[in-house]
C-alpha cells in the first residue's frame, strides 16, 4: 500500500527553499565558468560525474540496473529529452542572460500541462489552468520584447538566446510527459535520473568535443567549482532528495515552491552576473509565472 503524504511542515519548507536556491543559481555557475570552459562541455561533464554518483549509489544499495525490464527504450528517449534541454541551455546562455534563461526555461510547467491534457484524458484542462496558459505566453510575448530595445547586434543575440530558453522548457515539459506516459513512471528514481544523466553526459560531451569545447579548457578555481557544484550538489544530491521528498510530502504543495526557482536565478544573475532588469522583462517574467502558478492551483487530488 502506497505510503500517505504529508502536508508540508517546517523541515519541508526549508529544505524547498534550499533546493530552489541551488536550482537557481545553477544557470549562473555555468556562466560564470564559461570563459574557462565551454557551457556545452561543462553540461556534459557534470552529467557524467553525476550519472556515476547515481549508479554508485545504486550498487551500495544493493540494487542493480535492468535493462530488460521495459525501461531501456523510454529512458533512452528521456535522456535524449534531458540532453536537447540543456543543450539549448547551454547554448542560450552564449546568447543571452542567465536571468533570462531561468525565467524562460520554467515554463516547461505550462507545456508540461498541454501535452497531458491532450495525451491523457484525465489531465484536461479547466477554465483556471487556460487562463494561466494565455497569461503565461502573454508574458512570454512581453518579455521577449525586451530584445527589441537592445542596441545594435546584441538584440539578435538576446532573442536567439530567450528563444533557446523556451525550447529548453519544451522539451523538459516532452520529458516529464514521456516518463509519465511510459514504464518509467514506475521505476525507480535512481534509474530514471540514471538514464537522463548518463545519456545527456555521453550527448553533451560528444557535441562539445565536436564543437571544438575540449580545447583550451583552464581548470581554475572557479571552473573546479562550478563542476563540482552542478555535479555533486544539483545534479546528484538536490535531484535525489527532490524525489525523497515527492515520496514523503504531498506533490501538489511541492510543486508550488519550485516556482521559486526562476525568482532566485533572476535575482543570483543581477547580484552576481550584473544581469540588466529591464522593465518589461520583470512584467512578463511575472506574467509567467502567474500563469505557471494559476495552472497548478487547479483542483488535484493529493499526491
Amino acid at each position: 500500500m502506497m505510503a500517505a503524504r504529508k502536508p508540508l511542515d517546517a523541515f519541508a519548507v526549508s529544505v524547498m527553499l534550499t533546493l530552489c536556491v541551488l536550482w537557481g543559481l545553477q544557470q549562473v555557475a555555468v556562466k560564470l565558468a564559461a570563459p574557462y570552459m565551454g557551457p556545452v562541455m561543462q553540461i556534459g561533464l557534470r552529467s557524467v560525474v553525476a550519472a556515476a554518483l547515481v549508479y554508485l549509489l545504486i550498487v551500495v544499495r544493493g540494487g542493480k540496473l535492468s535493462f530488460r525490464d521495459g525501461t531501456l527504450g523510454p529512458g533512452l528517449g528521456a535522456g535524449v529529452l534531458f540532453a536537447l534541454e540543456f543543450l539549448c541551455i547551454a547554448l542560450g546562455l552564449q546568447y543571452t542572460t542567465a536571468s533570462h534563461i531561468s525565467v524562460f526555461l520554467y515554463t516547461a510547467p505550462i507545456f508540461t500541462v498541454l501535452g497531458l491534457h491532450w495525451l491523457i484524458a484525465g489531465e484536461r484542462l479547466g477554465r483556471l489552468q487556460w487562463a494561466g496558459i494565455f497569461a503565461a505566453f502573454a508574458g512570454i510575448a512581453v518579455a521577449f520584447s525586451n530584445g527589441f530595445t537592445v542596441q545594435g547586434q546584441d538584440w539578435t543575440n538576446m532573442l536567439i538566446g530567450d528563444a533557446l530558453g523556451v525550447l529548453g522548457g519544451i522539451f523538459w515539459a516532452a520529458t516529464t510527459v514521456l516518463i509519465r506516459r511510459s514504464s518509467l513512471s514506475e521505476a525507480p528514481p535512481a534509474t530514471t535520473l540514471f538514464y537522463q544523466l548518463g545519456a545527456c553526459g555521453v550527448i553533451l560531451v560528444a557535441i562539445g568535443l565536436a564543437a571544438g569545447q575540449g580545447h583550451g579548457i583552464e581548470m581554475t578555481s572557479i571552473a573546479w567549482g562550478s563542476l563540482a557544484f552542478q555535479a555533486v550538489i544539483v545534479a546528484f544530491l538536490s535531484y535525489l532528495v527532490w524525489f525523497w521528498m515527492l515520496r514523503n510530502y504531498l506533490a501538489s504543495r511541492l510543486s508550488v515552491f519550485s516556482f521559486l526557482t526562476p525568482l532566485f536565478g533572476v535575482a543570483f544573475g543581477v547580484l552576481l552576473l550584473r544581469d540588466p532588469l529591464d522593465p518589461r522583462f520583470v512584467a512578463g517574467a511575472a506574467l509567467v509565472m502567474l500563469g505557471v502558478v494559476m495552472v497548478n492551483l487547479a483542483p488535484r487530488r493529493q499526491t
